[in-house]
């Protein structure tokens, strides 16, 4: 009996040790291996890091030269200082790996397609789209590109040293929370990856396009209602770079080429691009109009926020270098930021960099198509994307003359299987890094003119200041030569003359510098006057941004530091005060409900500003949310034919303008509306849904903007104790561009001061990528309330204070 009894808690002991120790998939849900995660000695409470914790004084790193010391500050800001560029870079990979490597892992896993390897067939669709972008494709022209280059090899290949040293230090209980939540171990790191991170921030910032929308518009409506509804120049505010008459050049293109329309409407279940709110404002001030004299230059990019953040601070200091600002977890240098000499930022230049073919087959096997009157061979590539917990799944993608087809029989097309390839910038070779690290040695304006040269994409303005008093900017990117309506529609694919001729000369990109009013800024407008030479086209440019900022800087002289905060998270609504005032007096006030009075005087008594707590922000903006595109562009949101709804100022403009449009109809009624009744309905609508929002908050009398807005900064899995809820003012359209989970990623002043660059900074998060250190989200609180921590630029590792800790790096045999 005693041998039976053993024999099943035996069994039943390594039953519940083998259930404990694996992964498993209950439904569809993945449990990770209990018993591992929750072990005391090694699981996840191993990630919790005690306030004040000290690192240890020295590290033996394999692959170093010479010795290396990492100063950190009291925000975990990483200080370098090495004697030669291979150890600076390696150490840069080391403690950027050692706070963020599981970020680095999943976001070049997502760009390559391979997040299914970790999630199982939740992923598998996500991965088949990467995969037929091309993104690898478009990462190994960059990696072979940056290899042929001795300083850019160097970079990438010690940058990854760095990584590979900290993996190769790691024990299971050294690994980040989320490897042992999704139960697998990091991979080594590769320069590729290094590649696949840039392309993955041109995914986010020039991957939205609207060439099949547009054509679709224009076999619908027509060229004169597509005009109306989508035009280039919507004829408002000052574009980034305005000096008419003074291009003193030609268009490279001399002869015009029809275009070739697909004749059919495209009803492609297109994948979203880039998020349409995604924007960035960065300016700089001559020091004519400072306080001390000295130029001044701000940046915030606007871009999804999440935990970890996209940006990872860090100063580098070696030789010939002496630089700090934000980096891109996995990838070396610095992207934004100052030397002891320069500072430089970016926005989002918006050009559309991408074109749609239609392609023709010669059969159903797809082996050949048609270009210029013959039959050319496509390209097969098998990729075989494997499915943890499944089979690997095989998807086979056709390259092109322009590029891979992304949607096709097998994948989101329900149009007679029709074909489209796609042609994007970021596909060409490029040398970006190299650019990156100029600016990291930059001393003058003419290092800033000469860095901007070898970069292609993803086009931004280059907003730029320095310390002998310059400030400039220029929009940099390679942009193909276009004329009148070129990259607007999809074109037909069996013509070589359809696709890119030629590529507008580096020379002849738009920039300016030390312009009479004072200052340079860009906020995603329209780049320049009517007179430059070249087409320009974007799904949209902004409209309210840039005339706010403008308006600012025009008006103040003797600028202050305190004052360029006070602008960056600036909450002013220059949208609705040009459109509220409108709309109420288009109500009935005697025929409202009490609730709609109500919202009615606070509306009429609010200042445009979209403060946290201010609640005729959170009305108005529910009224606009009701008519946008809900009510307003109802007849571009029925059916399956792909349709894009005009701009936010297109659209207001049209409401002004052509109050009896036949397109504010509401199909749905048997009626003819018109905007006075949008405006009604829409606020009525309005009303109702913030008094379901005061029911839903228990019974809340008010309805303060942050709380209505619920912004949220989120954990990268979505993992809701791991995300930040913000209450927090701004909104898209406002300087303080902060929605709900979009906003001002990082945000710089610099004061180019001859007596020694002055710099603040700081995003919604922090240096750390583990949840459960000190540093994951220290600095949200800081960033909600608009202040800025002193950026400390040391000029040696002995400067620091005494609250600095350090760890010295030695070499160590492998």
């Amino acid at each position: 009996m005693r041998l039976i009894k053993f024999s099943v808690s035996f069994a039943i002991t390594l039953a519940l040790v083998y259930f404990l120790d694996n992964r498993w998939v209950i439904g569809k849900a993945p449990l990770p291996p209990l018993g591992k995660l929750l072990d005391p000695f090694h699981g996840f409470w191993q990630n919790i890091e005690p306030r004040g914790a000290q690192p240890p004084t020295e590290l033996h790193i394999p692959g170093l030269q010479d010795k290396v010391t990492l100063v950190f500050d009291s925000l975990a800001i990483p200080h370098i200082f090495a004697s030669n560029e291979a150890d600076l870079y390696l150490a840069q990979g080391y403690v950027t790996a050692m706070h963020r490597l599981w970020q680095m892992e999943i976001q070049t896993h997502a760009a390559a397609g391979r997040v299914s390897e970790i999630a199982g067939p939740a992923a598998l669709e996500n991965d088949r789209y990467m995969r037929r972008l091309g993104m690898t494709f478009g990462a190994q022209h960059a990696f072979e590109t940056m290899m042929k280059n001795d300083t850019t090899r160097r970079m990438i290949e010690k940058y990854a040293e760095g990584v590979n040293a900290y993996i190769q230090s790691l024990h299971y209980s050294d690994l980040a929370f989320e490897y042992k939540l999704l139960d697998y171990r990091p991979e080594p790191w590769t320069p590729l990856k290094s590649a696949l991170l840039l392309k993955n921030m041109a995914y986010s910032l020039c991957m939205r396009d609207k060439d099949i929308e547009m054509t679709n518009a224009l076999q619908l409506f027509g060229p004169e209602v597509v005009d109306l509804l989508y035009p280039d120049q919507e004829g408002v505010g000052e574009p980034i770079v305005d000096q008419p008459g003074s291009w003193k050049f030609a268009n490279v293109l001399s002869d015009s080429i029809p275009l070739a329309l697909p004749k059919e409407l495209i009803q492609v279940k297109k994948k979203p691009g880039a998020d349409p709110t995604t924007g960035s404002n960065n300016w700089a001030v001559h020091g004519s109009k400072t306080a001390t004299g000295s130029p001044m230059l701000c940046n915030d990019p606007h871009l999804n926020l999440s935990l970890p953040s996209l940006w990872y601070v860090v100063q580098l200091h070696g030789p010939g270098t002496n630089c700090m600002g934000a980096s891109l977890p996995g990838t070396p240098g610095i992207i934004i930021g100052f030397t002891d000499s320069v500072a430089w930022g970016v926005t989002n230049a918006q050009r559309d960099l991408i074109d749609w073919f239609r392609i023709t087959y010669k059969d159903s096997t797809r082996q050949k198509y048609r270009l210029d009157e013959r039959w050319a061979n496509t390209r097969a590539v098998v990729e075989t994307i494997h499915v943890r917990g499944e089979d690997a799944v095989s998807d086979t993608v056709y390259y092109t003359h322009w590029g891979p087809i992304t949607y096709d029989n097998t994948f989101k097309a329900n149009n007679d299987h029709a074909d489209y390839a796609f042609r994007w910038i970021a596909h060409d070779p490029s040398l970006e890094l190299l650019t990156f690290y100029k600016l990291n040695r930059a001393r003058s304006f003419d290092d800033y003119k000469k860095a901007l040269n070898t970069y292609q994409a993803p086009a931004q303005n280059f907003v730029f200041a320095s310390v002998q008093g310059d400030v400039a900017m220029r929009v940099q990117g390679k942009f193909p030569a276009r004329r009148q309506n070129e990259g607007r529609f999809v074109l037909d694919g069996s013509l070589r003359t359809n696709g890119w001729q030629a590529f507008i000369p580096v020379e002849q990109n738009i920039a300016y510098r030390n312009p009479p009013r004072g200052f340079v800024s860009s906020a995603n407008q329209y780049p320049v006057d009517n007179t430059y030479p070249y087409y320009i086209t974007a799904t949209s440019f902004e409209a309210y941004r840039n005339r706010r900022i403008n308006s600012v800087l025009t008006q103040d002289t003797s600028i202050t530091v305190a004052d360029m905060m006070a602008l960056q998270t600036d909450n002013y609504n220059l949208k609705a005060a040009e459109s509220l005032p409108t709309w109420l007096k288009q109500l009935d006030s005697t025929r409202l409900s009490p609730a709609e009075m109500t919202a009615f005087d606070i509306l009429k008594a609010w200042n445009y500003t979209n403060t946290a707590d201010a609640e005729g922000a959170a009305y108005y903006e529910a009224w606009w949310d009701s008519m946008y595109p809900n009510l307003i562009w109802d007849e571009l949101s029925q059916g399956d034919t792909l349709l894009d709804y005009p701009t936010t100022y297109t659209t207001l403009k049209l409401m002004r303008d052509k109050p009896d449009l036949a397109f504010f109809d509401i199909q749905k009624t048997p009626q003819k509306e018109t905007v006075v009744d949008i405006v009604r309905l829409a606020f009525t609508k309005s009303v109702q849904s913030i008094e379901q929002w005061k029911k839903e908050h228990a019974g809340s009398t008010k309805v303060p903007w942050g709380a209505y807005k619920d912004s949220r900064i989120n954990h990268l899995l979505r993992l809701e104790p791991l995300s930040v809820a913000v209450n927090a003012g701004g909104n898209h359209d406002i300087v303080n561009a902060f929605s709900k989970t979009h906003g001002p990623s990082w945000r710089m002043i610099v004061s180019l001061e001859k007596t020694g660059v002055k710099a603040w900074g700081v995003y919604p998060g922090g240096q750390s990528g583990n949840p459960g250190s000190p540093h994951y989200a220290d600095m949200i609180d800081t960033w909600t309330n608009g202040k800025y921590p002193a950026l400390h630029f040391l000029q040696n590792a002995g400067q620091s204070a005494d609250k600095f800790s350090s760890i010295v790096l030695t070499p160590s045999e492998r």
